[in-house]
């Protein structure tokens, strides 16, 4: 690692998670609600979604599980980003070459497994506190002791397998198409001596936005059985190829569309969560003296 570098990364990355997430966490849980229930009942819409949730816990319950998002987002944020920028100079070496973009999607996909690996039982917690009700658990440590206490050590890496084959390809085209657009702009609207090579907060919202549903697009259907496997609905949850089980239970029920439910809400949310991140990391490396390798 560069000496006094990497931090700089670590800590825009983890600022840039937590802002990121909290403006979304209404769209978060909604989200979450549509993979594990689909729109059955009171979330046949998202406005009835919106009134439920509203009617069952009042406003405060938008952001409820974002507690626990923020401790799992800060430190996810702050090791991808930081984990991507060193990837990247170990594949570079002591070459000032600019990399290609196959090895800046592999630099994205180690960068997303070693940050989700990390906090991965965080994610479990998360979605469990998100599909409460009140007074189901009290808190975060309360949901972990439950869980452990009622489904053992393994809950907590449920949908592991799903997470990181859907990551691998997720973080990887993510974080490559958003440097790839970036430098694509800044190589044809060279900045002015002495401004640096910083694009309008504008461009880096539109590279953020098109990386984003490019990755989405990519490893949705993993996302939605990594989610239904931390729910823990239904039996084919605990079944021991779990992954596949949820899969083929999917099809059958709701053919391959039913792969992608869910979809309409995770863009609503996912697009403007990563242009924000990308803005907010983008200031504060920045502004603690960091570039982008």
């Amino acid at each position: 690692m560069v000496t006094g570098m990497w931090w700089r990364h670590l800590v825009a990355g983890g600022i840039a998670g937590c802002v990121s997430r909290t403006a979304t966490a209404p769209l978060d849980r909604i989200k979450t609600f549509y993979q594990v229930f689909g729109k059955k009942g009171e979330c046949e819409t998202l406005a009835k979604c919106f009134q439920s949730m509203i009617k069952e816990g009042g406003y405060i319950s938008l952001w409820r599980g974002n507690g626990m998002n923020i401790l799992k987002i800060a430190p996810e944020s702050a090791v991808k980003f930081m984990s991507y920028e060193q990837i990247k100079k170990i594949i570079k070496g002591d070459s000032e070459r600019e990399l290609h973009i196959w090895e800046r999607v592999l630099a994205g996909a180690g960068a997303g497994a070693f940050s989700q690996s990390a906090i991965y039982p965080m994610e479990v917690i998360k979605t469990r506190l998100t599909l409460r009700t009140t007074g189901q658990f009290d808190g975060i440590f309360h949901a972990a002791r439950k869980i452990y206490r009622q489904e053992g050590f393994r809950a907590f890496y449920r949908g592991y397998a799903p997470n990181l084959m859907g990551i691998l390809p997720y973080a990887g085209i993510d974080l490559a198409v958003y440097e790839t657009l970036k430098r694509w702009y800044i190589a044809r609207n060279p900045p002015k001596t002495g401004t640096g090579q910083k694009p309008p907060a504008l461009v880096v919202l539109g590279c953020g936005m098109v990386s984003s549903i490019c990755g989405q697009v990519s490893s949705y259907p993993l996302a939605l059985v990594k989610t239904k496997l931390q729910a823990n609905v239904g039996p084919v949850a605990m079944a021991e190829n779990a992954t596949l089980a949820v899969m083929k239970n999917i099809v059958t029920q709701e053919g391959f569309t039913g792969l992608y439910r869910g979809m309409g809400p995770n863009f609503m949310k996912a697009v403007p969560a990563v242009s924000i991140s990308y803005v907010v990391y983008e200031h504060v490396r920045e502004a603690l003296g960091g570039h982008m390798t």
